[in-house]
């Protein structure tokens, strides 16, 4: 593909009046607002469902969808919802914010009623779809519903029997719990006839997703209950050592992530079989992948179990490139890109160059000193055609709120680049926008934030906290803003000439009905 330019916005992110970002109008209206302005991508954030701390990167399932991302509009227009049993919901009152508490509160019994009044398991396409979906569905349904009947307990605190996954225990609660199970399984059949109508708008628009795929699941997850032999579980299914990062700039302690590490030697004897299908599952949800933290491939931060932080740690040998040659010898050539950044070795920058998948380059990252990285390396000049430019990404700061946080130094060394002394700071994101867009990067993408100019209250991530992350959401009004990003993406060759050309055919067939 030809250079590209896109927006990084998760699907939270979108206005709504229920509270959350979803699949409803305002999603459509993005598209158009991406294909207006000549975008060709939309980049989003995991699609699973959120865990404690409401992190897309933690999350019960990796292959199920974020219930919270059902349009309640779309359950109103087919009856199983009224507008005033939704409209006289508290989903909470700012239109900026995500209040997660109210959201959990209300949503799920919105959907419950939805599910009761549907009679779902005369559908046809909905029994399709269990049917076809039951290789992860069945767990995922069943693990929900546990959780549900253990008060929110994660499954390593339940009852043996069910803990271990006993024959008896499993059918005694399938039994019991049935529907509960079918609530869960209607659900995920709902986000997914959502989520594909959107896709399915957004291609035939000439707008392309870029999803996202974590490289660890949550240890509270159907995954690590359903399959512990893929993880470094001790007897009773407790890790023996968790994920993570070492101390940096960003972080003295390190991150700890307590995700459960791969039993990387048991993958390889099954042939990545797990992988493959968790690959072959994501390419059919987008039309690019990004695969987070690419470098746990080559080598992985092994945390002992029990640490407090990540000072204990150590570096451990991943499967390196005979992973991605599976994927590629069972699964075909996907458009991939890998998350290259963080502490990066030869090792690292030989896989990425093995694999062919581009690289991210983040700008900021050529001007900050707490960077682990080569500034070099992050300079638009220095940019290889095949890597994936940005100024920022959802973990890290906003570039008007990073530019308040570094040093004078460092804001002079950028302007110096830019070659921009008099732009006044909060005009200067638009330069450094231009920087990244005008580079030889063959895909550019922008977050949102920075678009707009929005400083660290806007902020989607800061990593190793809870409490104030996610919760962002862009305005109706931000949305309507006449912003530089269609004469931007003009001026330095990134157009999506297909969109573009579509547009004014729409435009033309309008005018020859009137």
């Amino acid at each position: 593909m030809s250079r590209s330019a896109g927006v990084l916005l998760s699907i939270t992110s979108l206005p709504s009046k229920y509270g959350i970002g979803c699949f409803d109008k305002a999603a459509y209206d993005f598209v158009d607002y991406l294909r207006d302005a000549g975008q060709t991508f939309w980049q989003i954030l995991p699609l699973c469902p959120t865990s404690y701390g409401d992190s897309p990167y933690q999350s019960f399932s990796t292959f199920a969808g974020n219930p919270y991302f059902i349009s309640l509009d779309k359950l109103i227009e087919e009856g199983v919802l009224t507008r005033e049993e939704c409209d006289s919901c508290d989903f909470g009152s700012d239109e900026q914010d995500i209040d997660y508490e109210k959201l959990y509160s209300v949503r799920y019994p919105l959907l419950r009623r939805a599910y009761e009044r549907a009679d779902i398991s005369r559908d046809g396409e909905y029994q399709r779809f269990v049917s076809e979906n039951s290789w992860w569905l069945a767990d995922y349904a069943l693990f929900m519903a546990l959780k549900n009947f253990f008060g929110g307990k994660c499954w390593y605190e339940w009852p043996e029997d069910i803990r271990l996954r006993w024959g008896y225990a499993l059918d005694y609660y399938r039994r019991e719990l049935y529907f509960d199970i079918e609530f869960q399984q209607y659900l995920q059949f709902k986000f997914s006839q959502q989520y594909r109508a959107l896709k399915a708008y957004a291609n035939t628009n000439g707008v392309k997703i870029i999803g996202d795929i974590p490289i660890y699941v949550a240890m509270d997850s159907a995954d690590t209950w359903a399959h512990p032999e893929l993880f470094q579980l001790d007897e009773n299914n407790m890790p023996t050592a968790v994920a993570g990062c070492p101390p940096d700039g960003f972080s003295a302690d390190g991150q700890l992530w307590g995700n459960p590490l791969y039993r990387w030697d048991y993958h390889k004897q099954t042939g990545y079989s797990w992988w493959m299908s968790r690959l072959w599952y994501c390419y059919q949800l987008y039309d690019v992948t990004r695969i987070d933290h690419f470098r746990g491939f080559d080598e992985y931060f092994s945390i002992p179990a029990g640490s407090e932080n990540a000072k204990t740690g150590h570096w451990e040998k991943g499967p390196g490139i005979d992973l991605f040659r599976c994927a590629q010898w069972n699964l075909g050539w996907h458009e991939v890109i890998a998350e290259d950044l963080g502490y990066v070795t030869d090792t690292v920058r030989q896989l990425v160059r093995e694999s062919g998948f581009p690289g991210m380059k983040v700008l900021e990252f050529a001007f900050d000193s707490r960077d682990s990285g080569s500034a070099n390396d992050y300079l638009p000049h220095n940019y290889v055609e095949n890597c994936v430019a940005y100024t920022g990404t959802h973990d890290n700061e906003t570039v008007a709120g990073w530019m308040d946080s570094i040093t004078e130094e460092e804001l002079e060394m950028a302007r110096r680049y830019l070659y921009d002394m008099h732009t006044p700071k909060e005009e200067l994101y638009k330069p450094f926008i231009a920087a990244a867009m005008r580079s030889n990067a063959k895909y550019c993408i922008v977050p949102m934030q920075d678009w707009l100019g929005l400083d660290n209250s806007c902020r989607m991530n800061k990593p190793s906290t809870i409490g104030a992350n996610w919760r962002w959401r862009v305005t109706k009004q931000q949305l309507t803003k006449e912003l530089d990003m269609l004469d931007m993406t003009k001026c330095y060759g990134r157009m999506n000439w297909e969109a573009y050309h579509l547009l004014k055919k729409q435009e033309e067939n309008k005018n020859e009905a009137v």
